[in-house]
């Protein structure tokens, strides 16, 4: 599990087959496309868009999370996506004879989800094949106003008494995660360019499937990462959902080759063979 920029970020994400960027210091997790059994202890799911790589797990971690005695869990998803949603787990309850009990929350941009005090996702459309979304997770940090500075504890206990607002309230952009994107969805929000920590997708590598092309699919190419290679502000960058033609050490080496130095020192590549835990039958599957 890497460490970014502090904090933790347990990921696995390959194009096509499933995506889930758990965040163990706020207790939630973003996608769930197969649910590894460990993030059935998440309680609290946020989801960037319907595709089954992203989604496609949802009714397994409900299900399990209530054959092992645990709370229903909450799962956050885009506000069109709440009604058919529903619909898929009435059907689920009718085939599984089972409650699947949970809640749903529809989100739209501009709109926060609350993670735990002082902490907060808020989301962003972003442009793919189908309506999507990412997500800034914001945490807030409380200062002493500094019109206050100097004075004992005695005197800011009488200040706050006589009902004196005492401290600001700093708010940091810690973690963007856009989900499935083209590039554009840089631009989406402005503190992505600012978060500390910055989980994106580069489905495609190189010419293979040109930029052109990856567009046309509603992803992002890692040329158009390194043409705008000094926009990233970033203390950290995770690149993720890697398409399933290229392999772990391929990835490694395009990343390598096709950034500028300067990006590529804080550019981490999430490895795509921890997803890839069977031989898909009849070989990879093109995302």
């Amino acid at each position: 599990m890497p460490n970014l920029a502090g904090i933790r970020v347990d990921a696995l994400s390959v194009g096509g087959l499933e995506t889930s960027i758990d965040l163990p210091d706020w207790k939630v997790c973003f996608d769930v496309g197969r649910c590894p059994r460990h993030l059935l202890r998440r309680g609290t799911i946020l989801f960037t868009h319907a595709h089954m790589d992203h989604l496609g797990g949802v009714a397994y971690h409900c299900a399990t999370r209530a054959l092992l005695g645990m709370e229903p869990p909450t799962y956050v998803v885009p506000r069109h996506a709440v009604e058919p949603l529903g619909r898929l787990f009435a059907a689920w309850r009718d085939l599984d004879r089972s409650e699947l009990a949970h809640t749903l929350v529809g989100i739209g941009p501009g709109e926060r989800h609350p993670l735990r005090a002082g902490v907060a996702a808020e989301a962003f459309a972003v442009p793919h094949t189908v309506p999507a979304l990412g997500y800034v997770v914001f945490t807030a940090n409380r200062r002493l106003d500094p019109r206050f500075a100097g004075l004992d504890q005695t005197e800011l206990a009488r200040l706050a008494r006589a009902g004196e607002r005492l401290s600001l309230v700093d708010e940091e952009p810690a973690l963007a995660f856009l989900g499935d994107t083209r590039i554009e969805g840089l631009d989406a929000h402005p503190a992505v360019r600012r978060a500390k920590v910055l989980v994106l997708e580069c489905t495609f590598l190189d010419e293979r499937v040109p930029a052109a092309d990856a567009r046309t699919l509603g992803h992002v190419h890692l040329d158009e990462i390194a043409e705008r290679a000094d926009w990233f502000e970033n203390e950290a960058i995770l690149l993720t959902h890697f398409s399933q033609r290229y392999h772990a050490d391929e990835v490694h080496a395009l990343v390598a080759r096709r950034l500028p130095a300067h990006l590529r020192e804080r550019v981490v590549v999430l490895d795509p063979s921890a997803a890839l835990d069977a031989p898909l039958p009849g070989g990879p599957t093109l995302a």
